[in-house]
């Protein structure tokens, strides 16, 4: 990703996205993911071309009101670490710089790969989502 390309999406980012940690499943342990909303498929297609995510409709219940909205979900942990790394710098909502850098300085030390928590890592992990959400 060019440093212009990145600076463009930390825009978008910054207006209509959202960096956050979620569950794929109820049992599983939160992990990383960007979020990006829009009545522009085009523009999420064109963010999705440099980044991979998914694009899907949102339902929309009153169709003569609202135009058809989308969302791009990026959630696969190698893609999200790279696009934080990418637009932290440009970043100018505090919120998301903060959130930003914490998953950046602090999500690989307090995952373990094979998801096999001793009490003490699992106290880190949990720590460290606690920690997220209160930023």
């Amino acid at each position: 990703m060019k440093n212009w390309e990145a600076a463009y999406l930390a825009g978008i980012i910054d207006g209509e996205g959202s960096i956050t940690l979620t569950r794929m499943h109820k049992t599983e342990h939160r992990r990383p993911c960007i979020t990006i909303a829009s009545s522009d498929k085009e523009l999420l297609i064109y963010i999705q071309s440099l980044t991979g995510g998914t694009v899907n409709k949102k339902k929309n219940y009153k169709p003569d009101l609202h135009k058809n909205s989308f969302t791009l979900n990026i959630k696969k942990k190698e893609t999200v670490l790279f696009v934080l790394k990418s637009i932290s710098p440009y970043l100018r909502i505090e919120k998301k710089r903060k959130r930003t850098l914490w998953i950046l300085e602090h999500y690989e030390k307090v995952t373990l790969r094979n998801g096999k928590y001793n009490p003490e890592s699992l106290r880190k992990k949990l720590l460290f989502e606690e920690l997220f959400f209160q930023l």
